[in-house]
């Protein structure tokens, strides 16, 4: 099948005004234009100068990215990530196609030869992910859930009846949410007031983009934390090691993105120990929203609403930004304790992500290691 279509690699400019450029920039805009039309608007999409970083090869990841031209237009494209620290035996890949080009076989194509790649790489676990707006019931008649028996995915929907098809095993749903910062103020004083009468012999910190010298291990322990203690449901993941320099790569790379990282931590006054951390992404391609990512409490200080209190305190920064309308987060559907938190803060289901799996059997030989 993959002989009817030619899969070509994509080059990564130097520039985004380099004199190579034109190829990545019309890949740039085949990702906008699928994201719109799985998602109607642009949230979920990466800025320009996102990609151009993101996608390169670093100490942690390699990512190889594709696509197939269809009368001289790109119309699908591919991508193979291959962590290069932990998860060494498994490969995370993602295919996706416009519309009008689908049911021609592009998309299989391009999913064989996503695998192809990743078995010639040693890597037998394969993950991949399916994107679903909220505009269907998860507790209807016609979804399919995954082994952790909480969220849902809509079982007519074309990415899941191809995922299935190839193999593949729904393992976790995820919930996608979306705060409106300006229906969610009048509540942030009632609810930092109940978390401050519980968090007495903490502080907070606040810095953006670069962590201070003074906690940068603490921090790398706490992210470590986050490999283990976030759900996974049926997913295969290694338990990550970050030191300070990981913590700085990732700060240099959001950095030369051209994003502002905001982060607040609390730390606990009698011992100096880092207790809890979140994190806020800004994008300027994206001026209107903010991603909420990490947010994680150490297990010894848990009880004490830090997940709470650092999570208004980095949204209250906000304020710096006017542009901002609103802030988009990820969960584990069986993640109760932190959708908790975000449900009370005025987040709401704005989609769900399918996290699927498929083991292949071992290649005696084949491939790396």
């Amino acid at each position: 099948m993959n002989a009817a279509y030619a899969i070509e690699p994509l080059h990564l400019p130097e520039t985004l005004d380099a004199a190579d450029a034109a190829e990545f920039v019309e890949f740039g805009r085949l990702c906008d234009a699928l994201t719109l039309e799985t998602w109607g608007h642009l949230d979920r999409a990466t800025p320009a100068a996102g990609r151009l970083r993101y996608w390169r090869d670093n100490p942690y990841t390699r990512t190889r990215l594709f696509f197939v031209r269809v009368d001289g237009e790109m119309a699908a494209k591919s991508w193979v990530r291959f962590e290069q620290q932990e998860n060494r035996t498994s490969a995370l890949l993602h295919v996706a196609v416009l519309n009008a080009y689908a049911g021609r076989g592009i998309g299989r194509a391009l999913l064989q030869h996503a695998e192809a790649l990743a078995g010639a790489d040693g890597r037998t676990v394969l993950m991949t992910f399916t994107e679903h707006p909220a505009d269907f019931d998860p507790e209807g008649p016609d979804v399919m859930t995954p082994q952790t028996g909480t969220g849902a995915v809509p079982a007519s929907a074309r990415g899941v009846r191809f995922a299935a098809a190839a193999g593949y095993r729904l393992e976790q749903v995820e919930r996608y949410s979306s705060l409106d910062l300006a229906a969610a103020a009048p509540e942030l004083d009632r609810l930092e007031g109940e978390a401050l009468a519980r968090a007495d012999g903490y502080e907070l910190l606040r810095w953006t983009d670069h962590c201070p010298e003074e906690y940068v291990d603490q921090l790398a322990q706490l992210m470590s934390r986050m490999s283990t203690d976030a759900p996974t449901g049926g997913l295969s993941y290694d338990e990550e090691t970050w030191d300070a320099a990981r913590v700085r790569h990732v700060e240099d790379t959001w950095k030369r993105a051209g994003n502002v990282s905001l982060v607040t931590a609390a730390r606990h006054t009698g011992s100096g120990e880092l207790a809890a951390y979140t994190v806020l992404e800004l994008a300027p391609g994206k001026p209107w929203l903010a991603d909420q990512d990490d947010t994680l409490v150490a297990a010894a200080h848990r009880g004490h609403r830090l997940g709470m209190l650092v999570k208004i305190a980095n949204l209250r920064r906000l304020t710096d930004y006017p542009e901002v309308e609103r802030v988009t987060t990820f969960n584990a559907a069986e993640n109760d304790h932190m959708l908790a938190i975000n449900v009370a803060l005025g987040f709401r289901p704005a989609g769900w992500d399918g996290e699927w799996q498929r083991t292949l059997p071992a290649a005696g030989g084949a491939g790396g290691g």
